[in-house]
């Protein structure tokens, strides 16, 4: 592989994730507007989006060829139609914690996703589990547990989003198919509700286009390439670098967004979960570290995973 192509690799795969960690402050500007309504403009307009992608790719013959194929492998098929339902939930319930204070959760949920990847891997593939997946695991179980415990409830919102996002990646594996096609197709599946959500707010005259200024109509639509930009930018790095640098540069995201509920949004962030974060940076520190080649002379050679 060519330094110039892992280098620009590098760059794209970063400025993706630079991207999602700054996404938050997109959403706060639409936070007195329902998470719903926005889910939906985010399914419509990503589409519309993509449509233009398509053509101006010239992928157009690709994406129609891609749907008859699926007339003869159901089993992608229904992998697609699942990925769709999967990304949409993730897409709402991170947009939800961001608009009602929650960006702290969020950014735990991405933290603590590619541990969860790694255990899909282990439950679902069948791949092996080396030693040092099974303490990176068990200490980001104890930093969830220390909030559990430690607030009396379930870390639901960080939880949902690795669980959702993790099997989104687990059945992504299942299509093989061009990646600004397959978020084409994914946006397609689930569209059609999102139009029909849209209508419905229209006819009860509660739909932002008719009640909010010039400023959120260009907000909304906007969604869609802001949604749909950082997942193209991600497609064409990770193809270029290897997965151990894709590793590092994915915890980009949730440490910008980490900064941005402290720092910016102000959310309270108290000694129990600088505690627990600790124990999930260890994890993903530990498992990252395994992944280069220095660890990997010491033993701690491991399979490929999620």
């Amino acid at each position: 592989m060519k330094k110039n192509e892992t280098q620009l690799g590098a760059l794209h795969a970063g400025f993706s994730y630079f991207l999602w960690g700054l996404l938050p402050i997109y959403w706060k500007f639409l936070d007195d507007i329902s998470a719903e309504e926005i889910l939906a403009n985010r399914i419509f307009w990503s589409f519309i989006f993509m449509l233009f992608v398509l053509l101006f790719a010239k992928k157009w013959g690709l994406f129609l060829g891609t749907i008859k194929g699926f007339a003869r492998n159901k089993k992608q098929l229904y992998a697609l139609i699942f990925a769709s339902i999967l990304i949409s939930g993730n897409w709402y319930i991170y947009i939800w914690a961001v608009n009602n204070g929650h960006i702290v959760d969020a950014s735990l949920g991405y933290y603590i996703n590619p541990l969860v990847s790694i255990l899909l891997g282990m439950m679902v593939l069948k791949e092996k589990f080396s030693s040092v997946q099974y303490i990176s695991f068990g200490l980001a179980a104890i930093g969830v547990l220390i909030i559990t415990i430690s607030y009396g409830r379930f870390p639901w919102i960080a939880i949902a989003l690795a669980l959702s996002f993790g099997l989104y990646g687990l059945v992504k594996k299942l299509i093989n198919v061009d990646s600004s096609v397959g978020l084409a197709l994914e946006t397609l599946v689930i569209t059609p509700l999102a139009a029909v959500y849209i209508i419905y707010l229209f006819i009860q005259g509660t739909n932002a286009f008719l009640t909010s200024g010039t400023e959120t109509i260009w907000l909304l639509i906007g969604g869609g390439a802001a949604t749909a930009v950082p997942l193209l930018y991600f497609a064409k790095g990770a193809q270029k670098i290897p997965l151990s640098l894709l590793g590092f540069l994915q915890y980009i995201a949730p440490t910008l967004m980490l900064l941005l509920g402290i720092f910016v949004y102000h959310e309270h962030f108290s000694k129990v979960y600088f505690i627990s974060f600790l124990f999930i940076w260890s994890a993903l520190t530990i498992y990252s570290l395994s992944k280069t080649k220095l660890l990997s002379s010491k033993g701690f050679n491991e399979k490929q995973a999620l």
